[in-house]
């Protein structure tokens, strides 16, 4: 397509499913049940940790984890005692489990404690001048991995780009956090970050579509393969190229392009 043209259908396509009616069926659904800023953005966190497979079993999976935080995400994090956290060992989505869930509510109290919370542990390594959210992920990963009683499974659930991930699940869930659109779906909730710093969450749908739509020429679906994605994106939006998150989701998973 020439540039006008597929500037117009990602457009189109932004308009038709960035909106309200998006959010029952999608991870987001969970977050938006809450009010309180602490409360948003570690069940936004979970969320997005456990957002891989079937849709409707994340958002059941998700809402299931709140529910044995006594639907009061912060205050848990926060206060739970031995007997509240043993109900997390029940807790299963694929490969993340109790011992995963143990071990972020703990390294959360620790963030939240001793460095400010978790916008804070995302946004310490970054600056103005910074490209994209690279320097953030890894520092927020190693502020939650690095106390020594982590379990070294637990590692593999929170994604580090300097290895090369695409750390799909972490992009998704800054894009919750800092975009501010008004259009009531992302939180836009945390001002550390700028929206054209944010990098597209990349997954197979995604990667697919970007390809068809000659958005994406790389191969893997890794960190590299994500920034060129994001940076063909800026060209249609320069201040806020992962809006287009919504119009590659949408002809991806919703329309099947590709």
């Amino acid at each position: 397509l020439p540039a006008s043209e597929l500037k117009a259908l990602l457009d189109q396509k932004y308009e038709q499913f960035n909106t309200p009616e998006f959010i029952h069926s999608d991870p987001i659904s969970v977050p938006h049940s809450f009010s309180r800023k602490e409360d948003i953005e570690i069940a936004a966190f979970f969320s997005a940790l456990i957002a891989w497979g079937r849709r409707d079993l994340i958002v059941r999976n998700a809402r299931k984890l709140m529910q044995l935080m006594d639907d009061a995400p912060y205050e848990f994090v926060m206060q739970a005692d031995e007997e509240a956290l043993s109900r997390l060992q029940f807790f299963v989505h694929r490969t993340f489990n109790g011992v995963d869930c143990r071990a972020l509510v703990l390294s959360l109290r620790r963030v939240y404690q001793q460095a400010g919370g978790l916008e804070a542990v995302f946004c310490q390594a970054l600056s103005p001048a910074d490209a994209n959210v690279f320097p953030a992920i890894v520092a927020a990963r190693e502020a939650l991995v690095s106390h020594a009683a982590f379990p070294a499974r637990t590692h593999k659930h929170l994604a580090n780009p300097a290895s090369g991930s695409a750390a799909k699940r972490i992009n998704m869930f800054l894009r919750w956090m800092v975009r501010r659109d008004g259009r009531s779906v992302d939180f836009g909730i945390w001002e550390g970050i700028g929206m054209h710093q944010l990098v597209c969450p990349l997954d197979v749908h995604t990667a697919r579509v970007g390809r068809k739509l000659g958005l994406l020429k790389r191969k893997q679906n890794d960190w590299k393969a994500a920034v060129e994605l994001t940076e063909s994106l800026r060209a249609f939006c320069a201040a806020d190229p992962v809006r287009y998150d919504f119009s590659l989701f949408g002809l991806g998973v919703m329309e099947k392009f590709g």
